[in-house]
């Protein structure tokens, strides 16, 4: 699944367009469709939407021995 599919199925199923996403994240729809058509939209981008849409969201790499590297968005 890519950064875009993600954007769009966690749109739909908190019932918002994209625009108003944009408009939560203080971006554009225009700029925000570029970054995700090219699949550079950040890891700060991503928490932002998680923020403004109340979910959670996580980014880690995980060791074999199952410790997290995480960026910490708190």
């Amino acid at each position: 699944m890519t950064t875009s599919d993600m954007v769009r199925e966690l749109c739909e199923k908190q019932n918002i367009s994209l625009a108003e996403l944009c408009r939560r994240i203080g971006q554009t729809p225009q700029n925000f469709n570029k970054k995700l058509q090219r699949g550079t939209v950040s890891s700060e981008e991503m928490a932002k939407i998680a923020e403004v849409l109340g979910v959670k969201y996580e980014q880690a790499f995980i060791l074999q021995n199952g410790e997290k590297i995480e960026i910490n968005n708190d």
